[in-house]
């Protein structure tokens, strides 16, 4: 457990998420269509304010990371703005869901080093399997 602003909060992002505090983001892998129809998307649209038609960005209380146009290199852009942007603001906290591990098809060893960078983050959590700790 750790705590960011007074509050309890996961070291490593649950499996499932299935309510948020206030200040809480779900963050999951989509494409840049916005078509929200399966897998974390879905979830992201039909409890946490994901926008159909909207495949990018902080939408009520889910941030899309687009993973679905190509390999692990078209996903980087995305993977840093959204670093730049978790840094940005301090009053939020986001689990990062495996974006690109479901639906998309990526291994999470793939995807993993894109978020090396958000690992010091303190408002970022990550799932287990993308941090060094997973190799423990």
């Amino acid at each position: 457990m750790r705590i960011y602003n007074n509050i309890p909060r996961s070291d490593y992002t649950p499996e499932r998420i299935e309510e948020l505090k206030a200040d809480e983001v779900f963050v999951f892998g989509s494409n840049l269509a916005g078509m929200h129809g399966g897998g974390a998307a879905y979830t992201a649209f039909r409890k946490f304010g994901a926008v159909m038609g909207c495949g990018v960005g902080l939408r009520g209380q889910s941030y899309a990371i687009p993973t679905m146009q190509g390999g692990v290199e078209t996903i980087k852009p995305y993977v840093d703005g959204f670093i730049s942007f978790a840094k940005s603001h301090p009053g939020l906290f986001f689990y990062v869901t495996r974006i690109g591990c479901g639906i998309a098809g990526f291994r999470d060893e793939e995807i993993a080093p894109l978020f090396e960078e958000a690992a010091g983050v303190e408002n970022i959590c990550l799932p287990k399997s993308f941090t060094k700790r997973a190799a423990d």
